[in-house]
């Protein structure tokens, strides 16, 4: 394995980009697991992507790439092995108006549909958890039906990001936030130690106030014209995109043992009527294997790759900060025969995520964000 001199590789350390939160596009107010912040890959987006040019996220996740790549011109190209995040993505790609949002949430009738696990009663007050069957049901029939539009892919997405929060603004009663869905059991000790019991929650009216909050901010005149496409492959063998054809790569893969995304994601999963194959979806525990897969996925990278073109690789640390990935991820890039332009360590003087773990800011990883820079 090709090994380059990682105390020669340029490093840039500082605050690249604002530190405030919610300070991008309303459109990106998803919650998803380990996402990175909208400013990331408007960043580069904006230094190496001409505008018309694509923009790749071959771990694409929620979306923020591509959702930025389209706020500022560019064509988003997606891939993700994990279904959900086609769901997450695809509808605020090609948003709708609050007017047809509202018309068809007036349309539908949630006709009670009897509960098949009651478990779930935990989360849910019982006429709660009967319109969430009716929403599988009512998504069900479209499709079936082939009647499955815009429209339903966007109250699907809405929908699937209420599942489970610490407001009212969710369907379920108090729980962990919404990135990270917990288990049945914990849950039920959640509930004993608050003393709560699920009340009931207007699915409708919760689609509709937050559907209206993520379209609060006007979108670019020319929104979407630039296209898109996603695919749900695994990163190292996409063959649907051309040799060349990308301008820019802005993307964070899976870290090292770090985040379930079966787990995290089930009642989300529930509601979509997903079946992720676990084995697909990469959870890596050994370093060696982490980095052989991220050599190939970088291979792969280079092929999509136009000559000149850029890769925003993102990692963090592990281990409580013992391991920075970004090592591995520059011995990686080598191999694939990519050169490692530069390390841009964004480090930020925000409490609020250091503050949820209990750990100092910027320590063990916590609001800071390590990319290495490639071209080929």
């Amino acid at each position: 394995m090709i090994q380059p001199e990682l105390h020669l590789i340029e490093r840039k350390a500082g605050e690249f980009w604002t530190a405030k939160q919610r300070d991008g596009h309303s459109l990106h107010e998803i919650s998803y697991r380990a996402c990175y912040k909208p400013q990331l890959p408007g960043y580069f987006i904006e230094k190496y992507c001409p505008p018309g040019g694509t923009v790749y996220d071959p771990f694409m996740g929620r979306g923020t790439t591509l959702v930025e790549a389209a706020l500022r011109g560019r064509r988003a190209l997606g891939n993700d092995v994990n279904p959900l995040s086609a769901i997450l993505a695809e509808p605020r790609l090609v948003p709708q108006t609050c007017g047809a949002i509202i018309e068809r949430l007036e349309t539908i009738r949630l006709e009670r549909a009897p509960i098949e696990d009651e478990d779930l009663l935990v989360f849910y007050h019982p006429d709660t958890l009967a319109e969430l069957y009716a929403w599988r049901r009512y998504f069900r029939q479209r499709r079936e039906d082939g009647r499955f539009d815009l429209v339903d892919q966007w109250l699907r997405m809405v929908g699937c990001n209420r599942m489970t929060g610490h407001s009212k603004g969710f369907f379920s009663v108090y729980t962990l936030p919404p990135n990270q869905a917990t288990s049945i059991k914990a849950q039920s000790r959640i509930n004993e130690r608050r003393r709560q019991n699920p009340d009931y929650r207007d699915t409708k009216a919760l689609i509709a106030k937050k559907s209206k909050s993520l379209l609060r901010h006007p979108l670019p005149e020319r929104f979407g014209e630039t296209g898109y496409q996603l695919l749900t492959e695994s990163a190292e063998a996409t063959p649907q995109i051309p040799d060349g054809s990308v301008d820019l790569v802005v993307t964070s893969p899976p870290f090292l043992d770090v985040v379930d995304y079966v787990g995290d994601n089930w009642l989300r999963n529930w509601f979509c009527e997903l079946a992720p194959e676990r084995e697909r979806l990469w959870q890596i525990r050994r370093v060696d294997n982490w980095t052989a897969r991220m050599t190939e996925s970088l291979r792969e990278l280079k092929r999509v790759l136009a000559p000149g073109g850029r890769i925003a690789f993102e990692v963090g640390e592990v281990h409580k900060g013992s391991l920075k990935l970004e090592e591995q991820v520059a011995v990686a890039g080598a191999e694939a025969g990519l050169q490692p332009e530069y390390i841009l360590v964004n480090t930020q003087q925000f409490t609020k995520t250091a503050n949820c773990w209990g750990v100092d800011n910027n320590a063990k990883g916590t609001n800071s964000n390590r990319i290495v820079v490639f071209r080929k």
